[in-house]
């Protein structure tokens, strides 16, 4: 068989090899941890939290917005998302590339800082809006409240000798104001949990201002440079969707 034509009917089956993200849209890589549940167990995590934990994750997203030279990047519990302008091109946009190597950007670097074997999925949000990039961003928060608030209450639940399905059972449908007061009347304050907890941690770049000796001009001389600044207070609500809508417009500049 002739070699050309044999490697040409093999890489037509490469059905989803040139699916590309649409040009000029904004790119959302969302990563998730597989089967962290059981993992988090197995490891003996502390839960509902584990600072050793979130410091885990943190790198990893980091390592994210380095290597793939993102926009900002959002982590919460296991989840991780990360947002790329229109003008971006990394990879040509190419779908099968931006899903692996992101997933294996984030495996390998939680897996490193942990020295324990872990996988991340990914998954692609695509929009023309910058309206809805800051939506997406504010429902990520939201969720990680919303979450927050449930993690306490099933664990504290289950300290106390619930098993999971009682536990599930006695927090199903009943309100915020509810599950605020069951922590409450253990002790438990909400609302003074640590800031990352109840909405998560971001990374972006800034801009600062350097000052170094020139050798060959023989004086000082001040340039403009690039840092990675980590945000573990971030604005809530209506400031959050502007504290992201000032990042997104930075990039358009």
């Amino acid at each position: 068989m002739d070699s050309d034509y044999f490697e040409k009917r093999m890489r037509e089956l490469e059905y989803f090899h040139s699916l590309r993200c649409l040009p000029g849209t904004w790119i959302v890589l969302r990563l998730d941890g597989r089967g962290f549940t059981k993992f988090t167990a197995r490891a003996k995590f502390e839960r509902p939290f584990d600072g050793r934990f979130q410091e885990y994750m943190r790198t990893a997203a980091q390592s994210l917005l380095e290597e793939l030279q993102g926009l900002y990047v959002f982590t919460e519990s296991d989840e991780i998302s990360i947002v790329f302008p229109p003008q971006w091109d990394l990879f040509d946009r190419e779908v099968e590339k931006l899903i692996s190597i992101s997933a294996s950007i984030a495996s390998v670097a939680f897996a490193l800082a942990s020295q324990l074997a872990v996988q991340f999925d990914s998954r692609i949000w695509l929009s023309a809006s910058q309206e809805q990039v800051i939506d997406y961003f504010r429902w990520r928060q939201t969720d990680t409240t919303r979450c927050a608030l449930n993690g306490w209450c099933h664990w504290t639940l289950l300290k106390e000798g619930l098993q999971p399905n009682q536990a599930t059972a006695q927090l199903t449908g009943k309100t915020l104001t509810y599950k605020q007061a069951l922590l409450q009347e253990r002790g438990i304050e909400f609302d003074t949990l640590p800031y990352w907890q109840r909405y998560g941690t971001g990374f972006y770049w800034e801009t600062y201002e350097k000052t170094g000796y020139n050798p060959h001009l023989q004086r000082h001389e001040t340039t403009q440079r690039r840092r990675m600044r980590m945000q573990d207070e971030l604005p809530i609500g209506e400031a959050y969707g502007e504290f992201i809508a000032a990042l997104l417009a930075k990039s358009l500049v």
